[in-house]
C-alpha cells in the first residue's frame, strides 16, 4: 500500500530529453517578423544568449545538464509521485491514478526547471538583466528566484489582471529582488500604444512577451526570458517525465495515459514527451494535454504561423493560435491564458500523436476540492484542469469496469491564489464561453508567410 514513490538525489537526470529526432516529420522555421524569413542564430542573439539558442535548434536526442544546474535542482528535485489512493477511494473507481508534485520547488511549480538553467546560460554570457512576462506569477516568480541565486537583476511584466488576482505571487517576485509592473505599462511602446486604444485593457501573455521582447531589445545589458512554449523551455522541463518513469519503475507499473494542464506546453511537455519517446519500444501510453474552455488554443485554434506576442515583435512560428491578438476572459488559472501554443506540442497534436481536452473553470475547480479533501494538496487553479481530466479519466474506467492507469502532472500549488477559491466558495466564477467571434476576427490577423 505504499503511497509515495522518491528516489535520491543522486538520481537526479543528467541530461534534459530533447524529442525534436523523434517527431513526426521536421519542424517548420521559425520565421523573423521583419524580413518574414527565417530566423538564424544571429537575429535572435540580441535577446538570447547562444548556449539556450544552441539547445532551440539542437537535433541531439540528449542535452547534458550542466553540474551548477543540477546542484540547485537537488533543492528540491527529484520531487516526488504520489498514488492517489484517497482520491480513488472517493472516486470508487478501478483505476489507479498517480500524480507528480511539482510544487514542492521553493517557487511552488515546475517553473523553476527552466528558469535556473536559463539564469545559469545568461550569466555565463556576462549578462546583467533578464526581463520576462509572467500570467498567474509562477514563471514570474520562477525566473526571480533563478536571478536572485545568479546575481542577475529581473524585470518582469505580469498580466495586469493577474497582478490584482495575485498580490502574493508579485510578493514573492519582489522578495526574490524582481522589478514587477502591471502590463500593459507605460514602460514601453508596445504598452504605451495599448493602453491609448483600450486605457483599462486587463492585459495578456501576448501583451506582456511584446513589452518584456522590447525591453530586452532595447539595453544591450538584458536578455528575455521565456518560461514556456519554445523548445528549450520544453526540453528542460523533461526532467518531470524522467523521474516519473524511474519512479513508475520503483511501483511496478505504467500509465497508459498521461495528462496534463496545457497553456504554452511546458509542463505537459515535461511530463509527456519522455512517456511518448517510450512509444518507440511499443507501449501505447496516450498523452492529454488540458485547456481551458475560454482559450481552447488546440480544441479550437487553428494550425498556423503566428505571432508569438500581440505587438509582433517576437518570432512568427507554425503552433496552433487563436490569434495573436485574441484577449481570453480573465480566468483565475492566468497562466493558461495563451494565444498560441508550444510549436512541438502543436506539431504532435496535429499529428494526432497526443489529444487534447477543454474544460470551464468552475468544473476544475470543483476537481481541485475533491481532489484536496482526499489528498490534502491544495492544488494552483492551472493544475486544476489535469485533476479534472484525471477524474473523467478514472470515472471513464469506472462506467467501462475496466482497470486503467493514470498519470497527471500537479504543476503546482494554490497555496497563493486562494482568492480565486475564496471567488468558487463565494459563487462568483464565471463559466466564460469560447468567444467564436473575436477569435473569429483576431484569425484574419495572421501574417502572410510564404514557405
Amino acid at each position: 500500500m505504499q503511497t509515495k514513490f522518491m528516489l535520491s538525489e543522486d538520481q537526479i537526470p543528467k541530461q534534459w530529453y530533447n524529442i525534436i529526432p523523434d517527431m513526426p516529420g521536421p519542424l517548420h522555421p521559425v520565421i523573423n517578423p521583419r524580413t518574414l524569413q527565417p530566423v538564424t542564430p544571429e537575429d535572435m542573439l540580441a535577446i538570447f544568449p547562444m548556449a539556450l539558442l544552441q539547445q532551440e535548434m539542437s537535433t541531439d536526442r540528449w542535452i547534458d545538464i550542466p553540474d551548477e544546474v543540477r546542484n540547485i535542482y537537488r533543492l528540491w528535485r527529484p520531487s516526488p509521485l504520489y498514488r492517489a489512493r484517497r482520491l480513488e477511494l472517493a472516486l470508487q473507481t478501478p483505476a489507479k491514478i498517480y500524480y507528480k508534485f511539482e510544487g514542492v520547488s521553493p517557487a511552488g511549480s515546475h517553473k523553476p526547471n527552466s528558469a535556473i538553467p536559463q539564469a545559469y546560460y545568461n550569466k555565463q554570457a556576462g549578462i546583467r538583466r533578464l526581463a520576462t512576462e509572467t500570467g498567474a506569477g509562477q514563471w514570474g516568480s520562477s525566473l526571480a528566484l533563478a536571478c536572485s541565486m545568479f546575481g542577475l537583476e529581473c524585470t518582469v511584466y505580469m498580466v495586469k489582471v493577474s497582478c490584482y488576482q495575485k498580490p502574493y505571487r508579485r510578493s514573492m517576485m519582489q522578495l526574490w529582488g524582481a522589478q514587477v509592473i502591471p502590463s500593459p505599462s507605460e514602460f514601453t511602446n508596445s504598452g504605451r500604444s495599448i493602453l491609448a486604444h483600450d486605457p483599462d485593457c486587463p492585459g495578456s501573455l501576448g501583451i506582456a512577451i511584446s513589452e518584456a521582447v522590447e525591453d530586452a531589445a532595447t539595453h544591450a545589458d538584458t536578455n528575455y526570458a521565456l518560461g514556456s512554449v519554445l523548445n528549450h523551455v520544453c526540453l528542460h522541463q523533461t526532467v518531470i517525465g524522467q523521474e516519473a518513469k524511474e519512479q513508475f519503475k520503483l511501483a511496478g507499473d505504467y500509465p497508459d495515459v498521461v495528462i496534463a494542464c496545457c497553456g504554452g506546453g511546458s509542463n505537459f511537455a515535461g511530463i509527456a514527451f519522455p512517456f511518448i519517446a517510450d512509444r518507440a519500444t511499443g507501449k501505447k501510453v496516450r498523452a492529454v494535454a488540458v485547456e481551458p474552455a475560454s482559450c481552447p488554443t488546440l480544441t479550437k485554434g487553428v494550425y498556423a504561423f503566428d505571432y508569438g506576442d500581440t505587438a509582433k515583435v517576437a518570432p512568427i512560428a507554425m503552433m496552433y493560435t487563436l490569434g495573436h491578438d485574441f484577449m481570453p476572459p480573465g480566468i483565475h488559472a492566468g497562466g493558461l491564458r495563451y494565444h498560441g501554443e508550444s510549436p512541438l506540442v502543436s506539431q504532435l497534436y496535429h499529428a494526432g500523436e497526443i489529444e487534447a481536452k477543454s474544460y470551464k473553470q468552475n468544473s476544475c475547480f470543483e476537481g481541485a476540492i475533491l481532489f484536496s479533501r482526499s489528498e490534502g494538496i491544495i492544488p494552483a487553479p492551472e493544475s486544476s484542469h489535469a485533476i479534472r481530466g484525471a477524474i473523467d479519466e478514472a470515472l471513464a474506467a469506472k462506467a467501462e469496469g475496466k482497470p486503467r492507469t493514470i498519470l497527471f502532472n500537479l504543476s503546482g500549488h494554490g497555496h497563493v491564489d486562494m482568492g480565486a477559491y475564496d471567488a468558487y466558495f463565494a459563487g462568483k466564477l464565471e463559466d466564460f464561453e469560447y468567444p467564436a467571434e473575436k477569435v473569429k476576427e483576431s484569425l484574419r490577423h495572421l501574417p502572410k508567410v510564404a514557405v
